[in-house]
Parts: structure tokens; C-alpha cells; sequence
């Protein structure tokens, strides 16, 4: 076997092994020594929209992309549906999000793809706990819940679910008691913190991919996306998977193949496309984070 034969196998190797650690140990750390390590000044992320008066960005509505299976349109749509009341997430549309995500992690290729499988098995995690509560609901609810909806609207009323929303999720299972501050669980918060920083990740590699340099040469996406990476997820990650992860990146098409996935034609294009997608996912991260921060959610095991 020639050295370019051994090279490839060991890429492969390698990547196997990355999306059996997402998949098995989640978007975190697996040991609890390495949670010692975790970045404190990342705690917080407040994230804030990018300037810019939404009346000049062009059309507010977009057209389906043919021919591809992730559509820009459809993560639009569902991002912006996703907040609600005052400072609420709506969890089905939020987890509609998701899945229009992972559609374009997967177009991405096979190798970012391996990511995506541990993000749709967070969701799974989230909406069978969501069929669960809808068997028994009188079991899952308790009087915060209905407390909640009586201080947003009336609109909200009517919908009382465990696991309508973000915060009703919070108040429910922390009546319940099943999220462990200290062992890891199948909780939907726990579950849900997870989303939540892949979120933060996917937010700052789009924002970066927006971005057009006054002067010299446009970054790669790989290079962007490992930026991104190296600033969030990767202070969850063990050493091994953070390496892993950036060899992955590496396999990342090039700027031209992210015009195609949402039908433009240039950088302008795609950065107007991108800076409105990236302003609705600060809009959904900035009210997760708050609702996570204030039940003490941030550094779940």
C-alpha cells in the first residue's frame, strides 16, 4: 500500500471514529475531567443582530432553490416562527429548524454529514419525549405551566403542553425531577443544551461566511468553519475529537458550491441571504440561552 493509499485509510479511519464519538458521547465533553477545562469566558454568549434595516435587504420572502434538498426558504421560515410571547421558544418549529440544518450539513458532504446524525438524534430525543407527554399529559403538567401561559397571552393559553415550548419544558421537568445538575441524562434540557451550542457554531460560520474583507482574499469555508469551530463546540470536545473534527473540515467544498445550495450568483448575494438567516437564529439562540441561564442550564453534565 503506497503512502497516498495508508493517508487515505487513516482519513477514513478517522472519521469513523468522529461520528461514533458525536454520536455516542453528544456535543460534549465524554469525561468528566475534560469538563474541568471548559472555557468559562464562553459561558455567556449573548449573541446581537448584524446592523442593518430590514427594508433594505431586498425581497423579505424566498423562493424554493430547485433541485436542491435543503432550502434556504424553509430554515427562514421555521427560525422565524420559532419565537413567541415575550421571551419563549416555540420547541416544534425550533425543531423544524433543525432538520432543515441538517440537510444542509449534509449537502455539505459525507464526512461534516457524520455531524449531523448526532444532531437528529437530539431532536428524536426531544420530540418522542414530546409524544410521551401528549399520551399522559395530566402526569406531565403541573401548575408553573399553566402559570407560564396565564403571564404571556392569551394566545398562549391554549397551549399548555409540556413540551410546547422552551420554558414549559424547563418548568416541567424541573417539577419532575429528571434533570440531573450533576450525571448525565436523556433530559429534554439536557438534550436541548446541546442543540444549543451546534446552533452557536452553525451561527458564527455563516456569519463568517457572510462576510466580505475590504481587502485581501476571501477565507475558505473550511478555514471558516474551523474558526467557528475552535470558538465553540471545540471547548466541549476532547483533544481527540477536536482533531478529528478539523480534519473533517478539511473535505468542505469551496465558496462557489454555498452559491449554488441557495441559488445566487455572487458574495453580495449570498452574504444579503445569509445576514437574515443569521439575525433569526441570534433572534432563537438569545431566548434559549436566557431561558437556560436563568434555570442554571448552562453546564448541564
Amino acid at each position: 500500500m503506497g503512502i497516498k493509499s495508508r493517508a487515505a485509510a487513516a482519513i477514513v479511519v478517522l472519521l469513523l471514529v468522529l461520528g461514533s464519538l458525536w454520536i455516542q458521547g453528544g456535543l460534549d465533553y465524554h469525561w468528566e475531567s475534560c469538563l474541568k477545562g471548559y472555557n468559562q469566558g464562553n459561558k455567556f454568549h449573548q449573541l446581537y443582530n448584524i446592523s442593518g434595516a430590514h427594508g433594505v435587504e431586498g425581497p423579505q420572502v424566498l423562493e424554493e432553490c430547485p433541485g436542491q434538498t435543503f432550502q434556504v426558504s424553509l430554515l427562514l421560515s421555521h427560525l422565524r416562527a420559532a419565537p413567541a410571547y415575550t421571551s419563549d421558544v416555540l420547541l416544534q418549529p425550533y425543531l423544524s429548524s433543525w432538520d432543515e440544518l441538517v440537510r444542509f450539513m449534509e449537502a455539505l458532504g459525507p464526512m461534516v454529514g457524520l455531524i449531523s446524525k448526532e444532531i437528529e438524534s437530539k431532536t428524536s430525543i426531544i420530540r418522542q419525549l414530546a409524544l410521551l407527554a401528549e399520551e399522559n399529559p395530566e402526569a406531565e403538567l403541573g401548575p408553573d405551566v399553566h402559570s407560564l401561559n396565564a403571564e404571556n397571552n392569551l394566545e398562549a393559553s391554549q397551549h399548555s403542553g409540556a413540551y410546547h415550548s422552551v420554558r414549559s419544558m424547563i418548568l416541567v421537568e424541573l417539577n419532575q425531577g429528571v434533570v440531573n445538575f450533576h450525571q448525565q441524562t436523556d433530559s429534554g434540557c439536557r438534550t436541548l443544551l446541546r442543540l444549543h451550542r451546534a446552533l452557536l457554531w452553525l451561527k458564527l460560520f455563516l456569519e463568517k461566511l457572510a462576510e466580505t474583507p475590504v481587502a485581501g482574499r476571501f477565507k475558505s469555508p473550511s478555514e471558516l468553519c474551523r474558526e467557528a469551530y475552535q470558538s465553540t463546540l471545540a471547548n466541549h470536545h476532547t483533544w481527540f475529537v477536536r482533531r478529528a473534527a478539523e480534519l473533517a473540515f478539511i473535505a468542505m467544498p469551496e465558496r462557489g458550491f454555498f452559491f449554488r445550495l441557495v441559488c445566487v450568483q455572487n458574495q453580495q448575494e449570498l452574504s444579503t441571504i445569509l445576514k437574515r438567516v443569521v439575525r433569526a437564529i441570534v433572534e432563537v439562540y438569545n431566548r434559549t440561552q436566557k431561558a437556560l441561564e436563568e434555570n442554571g442550564m448552562l453546564d448541564l453534565p
